[in-house]
């Protein structure tokens, strides 16, 4: 079996870790599927797979492999189609991690865009508020709040987030207006984490960053719930801004201490391959990056 053959039976593992799906996927027998991976492995001198009795799952070496594999065997489609005459059209799985709240206030439209222009492309979002290994995971495209560890990824901004202090005017009306950040010790504080019964929030102040510590109202399991409560009179929360946007374009929330708010922080578009980066992820990309930079929750300064 050539090279090309061994790479189509370990790609079929893509769309879900089973070879016995891979089997199918291939029309195939399940021991061709594991001759193959285990030849592969062999020559390699690395193992690809993890086996256990719940199934398989990719090692770090494998999850790097995979990744080339699908881009090399979608390369080498997109030629044959060129090579026809054919339009090479945007097509496959594509793995994209997001911030939690982005699929609600930001990406909706975004996405559902993409997925009308590109019907072949089939995406599998996470949401999580972290920075992943995006090679171990196999992301092919993420979008980070923050600023960037040192990296091989390619990185383009797309817009800046703060984190900012908010609660409704009924509440501001009947309880006051915090003017400086040690204000908030005789308010009804709103945090955005269980059982939290203390916040620590950072502030900006004569050039220096200052945290204040303070005693909770109430705590909430999730940021949403804590916006919510807020929204409610419940009292004052902290978050960043991208899921407050409707909420102070509408007048549900007001935003508070703004002169003592830590720097914006830049938000990114962040994948592997660069410019040998698949037809899915340079088209998820530039559509993305376009819809970003135009969103006004991605402005510097949205309130």
């Amino acid at each position: 079996m050539d090279r090309y053959h061994e790479m189509l039976m370990f790609e079929a593992l893509s769309e879900r870790p089973s070879l016995a799906a891979a089997a199918r996927r291939l029309n195939v027998s399940g021991p061709t599927v594991v001759r193959a991976i285990a030849r592969l492995e062999e020559r390699l001198g690395v193992q690809l797979l993890l086996r256990s009795t719940r199934g398989v799952s990719l090692t770090e070496a494998g999850a790097g492999f995979m990744a080339d594999c699908s881009r090399i065997i979608e390369a080498i489609e997109d030629a044959e189609a060129s090579a026809k005459g054919l339009h090479v059209q945007a097509k496959g799985n594509l793995k994209v991690l997001m911030p939690l709240l982005f699929s609600r206030y930001v990406m909706t439209s975004i996405l559902s865009d993409y997925m009308n222009l590109y019907p072949e492309v089939k995406v599998f979002a996470q949401y999580h508020d972290r920075f992943p290994n995006m090679n171990e995971e196999g992301i092919d495209v993420a979008v980070l709040v923050g600023h960037l560890p040192s990296s091989s990824l390619i990185a383009r901004q797309v817009g800046h987030v703060r984190a900012m202090v908010c609660s409704s005017p009924a509440y501001l009306a009947t309880h006051g207006e915090p003017g400086v950040p040690e204000d908030l010790r005789d308010h009804r504080l709103v945090a955005t984490h269980a059982y939290r019964d203390r916040v620590q929030w950072g502030f900006h102040h004569n050039g220096e960053v200052n945290h204040l510590k303070a005693r909770t109202r109430i705590s909430c399991a999730t940021v949403q719930a804590a916006i919510d409560a807020a929204a409610h009179g419940a009292g004052i929360t902290r978050c960043l801004s991208y899921p407050l946007y409707e909420y102070l374009n509408t007048g549900r929330l007001r935003r508070v201490l703004q002169p003592f708010e830590l720097p914006a922080l830049p938000v990114h578009v962040v994948y592997r391959e660069g410019r040998k980066a698949s037809m899915r992820v340079r088209s998820f990309v530039d559509h993305i990056v376009e819809g970003l930079r135009e969103h006004p929750a991605m402005q510097p300064d949205a309130d």
